[in-house]
């Protein structure tokens, strides 16, 4: 097993600079403003083949903060309490100061903190900032936090960087080199759509922050469960934002949103979480569901396409569902109203839950791992050549310029994502309408349910 290590220290000192510098990757959004990491990031850091787990957390406030306002105070008690969290997780602690501005009597309360929870377990006390050998007699002043030697580094240039993780790792053992073969679902949507309160309640635990604040989740969160045996990394995303809310070069908001599109990326499939709330608040008369006007919101659309454009396995969870007049009929209706909107995307795959309630909060991971199942299923070529070829003879494309469209053979190249060559003497002449014709049937005989299929369309040799 992995060790863990965490790295803690008052707002703004670093910490997330030195966490993407150990990492080796752009992990943590790393910007000017205060306070940026709330939640605990994870990442998996290899120094020298010795390989850990690596915790940043949200920057370390006080008690004493009677004149944050209630939203600041509402957040500090949660860093608070994720900063003691990832200490206990640990195996061992980097406790980060700022080697510019000296000793803080914030600093003082960490070490008290560090000396009451940490349980014996080494601390590294990091003086950061020290980006020259003049600065470096600064880190003396740390010395009267009595947790030993400090480290002076730069985590922005690296410098001493590599020492520290020297002795940081001595005693880990190498790992083998295995490959990653556990199941990634990305937990997406826009903000305050209940992500965090979902992924809360499937861990049973306050892994994540939840308030009600739109936006808490700034950086994406690995959490892992094990489900019948196999284990499953569920990744809490930041909330989405549009892309003309955002700054690209200063805003915070760009940064999560490419954390979160990179969280897409990484994931075998994504399940996108719709307040359902907001979806009632734009229709006419909810009473009569069936003939209501109805409108999905741009930004979950372009969600879903761009899930899609990634290949990636898409579950829409509709959240929030204790708050809606219905009978048995609503969530079909509600299913009809969604698919009718999105016209193109009549294969996708739904679950109506409440995450405050836990409503169903099961169906979520059965779900998902339904359409994980099903982006991986491998059609077997004798099967997908008898019901596929019989359809194409009830059905033949139509001739193009004067010559006549055979399709002679179809065969599955790969899964994850699922891919279908099929063979022609005229492959460029075949049109969209016939693809999709195709595609449809395609789906009637295999399902694919929640999974974008790629059709590709070869020379017969």
């Amino acid at each position: 097993m992995e060790k863990v290590v965490a790295i803690v220290g008052r707002p703004n000192v670093g910490k997330s600079t030195l966490f993407n510098r150990i990492i080796g990757k752009r992990i943590a959004i790393v910007h000017p403003e205060s306070g940026v990491t709330r939640d605990r990031n994870y990442g998996e850091a290899e120094w020298t083949g010795k390989k850990f787990f690596l915790i940043d957390t949200g920057g370390f406030v006080p008690d004493s903060d009677e004149f944050a306002t209630a939203n600041l105070r509402q957040f500090n008690k949660h860093i608070r309490e994720q900063v003691r969290i990832a200490i206990e997780e640990a195996d061992k602690v980097i406790f980060v100061v700022d080697g510019e501005k000296g000793p803080h009597p914030v600093d003082v309360e960490i070490g008290n903190n560090l000396r009451k929870h940490s349980s014996g377990k080494e601390i590294f006390l990091v003086v950061n900032k020290i980006d020259n050998n003049k600065h470096e007699i600064n880190k003396n002043e740390f010395f009267s936090l009595g947790l030993g030697e400090p480290y002076p580094v730069s985590a922005l240039s690296g410098k001493l960087v590599a020492e520290l993780l020297d002795d940081l790792t001595k005693d880990f053992t190498e790992g083998d080199e295995t490959q990653d073969d556990k199941i990634k679902f990305a937990i997406i949507g826009r903000p305050n759509a209940g992500k965090s309160s979902i992924v809360n309640a499937i861990l049973k635990e306050n892994r994540n922050i939840v308030t009600d604040i739109p936006g808490t989740t700034r950086d994406s969160i690995d959490s892992e469960i094990k489900y019948h045996g196999e284990t499953i990394v569920l990744i809490d995303t930041a909330g989405l934002r549009k892309k003309s809310k955002t700054k690209r070069d200063e805003s915070l908001e760009f940064f999560s949103t490419v954390r979160t599109y990179k969280a897409m990326e990484r994931c075998n499939v994504a399940i996108l979480v719709i307040d359902s709330t907001v979806i009632m608040e734009g229709m006419g008369d909810v009473s009569d569901l069936k003939h209501s006007s109805f409108k999905l919101d741009k930004q979950d659309i372009r969600i879903i396409e761009d899930v899609l454009n990634y290949k990636k396995g898409l579950l829409i969870v509709i959240n929030k569902w204790d708050l809606i007049e219905k009978d048995s009929k609503t969530s079909v209706l509600f299913e009809t109203k969604i698919t009718e909107h999105l016209k193109s995307y009549r294969f996708l795959r739904f679950v109506f839950i409440s995450a405050l309630t836990k409503q169903r909060i099961h169906k979520v991971i059965e779900e998902a791992k339904a359409v994980y199942d099903e982006r991986n299923k491998k059609v077997k070529t004798s099967e997908l050549n008898e019901k596929m070829l019989d359809e194409i003879r009830r059905m033949p494309p139509q001739a193009a310029r004067g010559k006549e469209i055979k399709i002679n053979y179809i065969t599955q190249m790969k899964s994850a994502p699922p891919i279908f060559a099929f063979f022609s003497n005229e492959p460029d002449l075949i049109t969209e309408n016939y693809k999709r014709y195709l595609e449809k049937k395609l789906r009637e005989h295999f399902g694919f349910s929640g999974v974008p299929l790629t059709l590709v369309f070869k020379k017969k040799n």
